[in-house]
């Protein structure tokens, strides 16, 4: 579990630092205006390493499945620390003209590359280095991983927030975290290098097989690759709403300050973190889809009226609680929507039919999440956007409600699709 989720927070730091931080560095990059216009322009910069996210899930799952899950989680860190050094020496707008704002996009679409393979190398490694009946306890921990890297980025954040003025965090003081991710990466490779293999893969690799990996192979899995994205669409909407938005809107709608909406998100998302491997253990003793199911009706009828109320939250105990009544809901989600996609493929194509699907719903849904969320606001009909959120989720919940339990899927069969032989398990279709 360390091994696999390590990285995952360093990776996930730098790509929710950007989010949190922008408020700061968005004047840096563009030319003084209205501050809505000013993140609207950095939010589209965060869409845009989104839509790198297919590719790196193309490139770096076929690289997971042809030459190993170890291989691949060495490579996505590396590519995070590039991308986080980047960020941290780019130019701004006053030095250079766009030439900064350039800096950043290339920063982003390496970001993006990078976490296109991360998800899917650390959700296949999870999975598979899992006992049976333990696997959504153990993969659970990719999204505490996650979630601890941006609890270390906006604790991070209110430790500058009450140590530096809020000028100097305009100036120079956004990059410190951006230098202290690209060390971290540095480090998280040094350790990924010491991981073992799962014996899974390593008895799949064995066989050498040319089609491990290829797009050929997962268009056999047509049907599993859009389950994928169709259950991945809510799920993604929902986490990206009351995470990385959430501190924003609390500040741009709600009236709070940055320090305070700040507080609530880390508060909020540290106990969110905690409930992530209850939720995993539990549905390894009730099954995936009463998880899902309770996600998708949660959200669908509870996204309105709970944004509706954080629009008005004028204490610190209000907004906590209702931003932690929706992570609850999202929790049913987000701590086993990575082992129920590796449950639907066979060894071989695991990891690519995990990464691309998965892309490409986050950059279609997730990646855009804050940019519509934006585009609602200035329209001013800002409670567009729930309605959206409780749609996205609502497509999600048909999905949910007719997939089959994957609970027992076996992660390794014979390519016939014939009867197990003694000892081995077999993949059960969804």
């Amino acid at each position: 579990m360390f091994g696999g989720s390590i990285g995952n927070l360093v990776e996930w730091y730098d790509w929710f630092v950007y989010a949190s931080f922008a408020t700061y560095f968005a004047g840096a990059f563009f030319p003084k205006g209205n501050d809505t216009a000013q993140l609207l322009n950095t939010a589209g910069i965060f869409a845009v390493g989104f839509f790198m996210r297919p590719v790196g899930g193309w490139l770096l799952g076929r690289f997971a499945d042809r030459r190993g899950r170890k291989a691949a989680l060495t490579l996505t860190v590396s590519l995070m620390s590039a991308s986080a050094l980047l960020i941290a020496i780019a130019p701004t707008y006053g030095q250079v003209g766009y030439f900064g704002a350039g800096v950043l996009l290339v920063a982003r679409l390496l970001q993006g590359l990078s976490v296109g393979g991360e998800y899917a190398a650390s959700a296949t490694y999870l999975t598979e280095a899992s006992r049976p009946g333990g696997r959504g306890f153990v993969s659970s921990f990719q999204y505490v991983s996650m979630t601890m890297g941006q609890l270390i980025g906006l604790g991070l954040q209110i430790v500058l927030q009450h140590t530096m003025s809020d000028d100097a965090l305009h100036s120079y003081g956004w990059r410190i975290p951006f230098i202290v991710g690209a060390v971290g990466a540095a480090v998280v490779f040094w350790l990924r290098r010491n991981l073992l293999e799962t014996e899974i893969y390593a008895e799949e690799d064995a066989r050498q097989d040319q089609e491990r990996g290829t797009i050929a192979e997962l268009l056999r899995h047509r049907k599993e690759a859009a389950l994928v994205i169709a259950l991945t669409m809510g799920g993604t909407v929902a986490y990206y709403t009351y995470t990385t938005y959430l501190t924003k809107y609390l500040s741009n709608t709600a009236g709070m300050s940055k320090s305070d909406a700040s507080l609530v998100s880390f508060c909020a998302l540290f106990l969110f973190m905690l409930l992530q491997p209850l939720a995993g253990s539990l549905s390894d003793r009730i099954g995936r889809r009463p998880l899902l199911i309770t996600f998708g009706f949660g959200s669908m009828l509870g996204t309105v009226p709970i944004m509706t109320a954080l629009s008005h939250a004028d204490t610190f105990t209000g907004a906590l609680l209702l931003s932690l009544a929706a992570l609850v809901i999202v929790t049913g989600y987000t701590s086993i929507n990575a082992v129920v996609k590796a449950e639907l493929f066979p060894t071989h194509v695991r990891a690519l039919g995990v990464a691309l699907p998965y892309a490409l719903a986050n950059a279609l849904f997730g990646g855009t999440a804050e940019y519509v969320a934006l585009w609602f606001k200035k329209g001013g009909v800002e409670s567009g956007y729930y309605w959206y959120v409780s749609a996205c989720a609502a497509v999600s919940l048909i999905v949910y409600l007719t997939m089959r339990e994957t609970r027992d899927a076996a992660l390794s069969r014979d390519r016939a699709d014939g009867p197990a032989a003694p000892g081995k398990q077999r993949t059960t279709a969804v």
